[in-house]
């Protein structure tokens, strides 16, 4: 599922908590995406530039966003770094790689998703989850079961591959309006 032009895909970390377990299960997903020719990554850490999150955006035409479940939803630094931001989000496809205790992330995707309707992005229904995260990697931050999360990956990044090609030649061939 390639093109001949690669896909701008922004991978924001949105987890800015002092001793946080996002650039593990980040590097794990950037490792996987950087295989892919289909792909060109840019990364907008929130706890190294909360800034850089609107013209992170806006060059991309795809958006994966690593998120922590914290207390049955999302961080806080999150909302805010995302109610600063609005037009950039006009028409790009949002995939999740969520992580957290027993649901593993997904309580704060689910959250997450009405949000970026009100952004006006569509988010794509395949996500990587870990569940008890912390117990699925090694000391060496590699995955311990790698073939189901790689194979979540493989189809995570499969779909935005579509996603990210038809959502930029509509909005190349007729500007989104919201």
């Amino acid at each position: 599922m390639t093109t001949n032009t690669p896909y701008q895909l922004a991978v924001v970390i949105s987890s800015v908590r002092e001793g946080r377990f996002a650039p593990v299960v980040a590097n794990w997903f950037l490792d996987r995406a950087k295989q892919r020719d289909d792909v060109a990554l840019s990364v907008i850490d929130l706890a190294e530039s909360p800034d850089g999150l609107s013209a992170g955006v806006a060059a991309a035409d795809a958006v994966v966003v690593i998120v922590p479940e914290y207390n049955h939803s999302y961080p806080g630094p999150l909302k805010t770094a995302l109610d600063n931001t609005g037009p950039e989000w006009h028409g790009k496809p949002v995939a999740f790689v969520s992580y957290g205790g027993i649901s593993g992330g997904l309580r704060a995707v689910e959250h997450l998703r009405p949000v970026f309707a009100e952004l006006h992005a569509a988010t794509i229904r395949e996500t990587v989850s870990f569940p008890y995260a912390w117990t699925q990697f090694g000391p060496d931050g590699e995955h311990i079961d790698t073939d189901g999360a790689d194979l979540a990956a493989t189809t995570l990044l499969n779909q935005l591959n579509w996603w990210a090609n038809a959502l930029r030649a509509a909005r190349r061939a007729r500007p989104y309006a919201a």
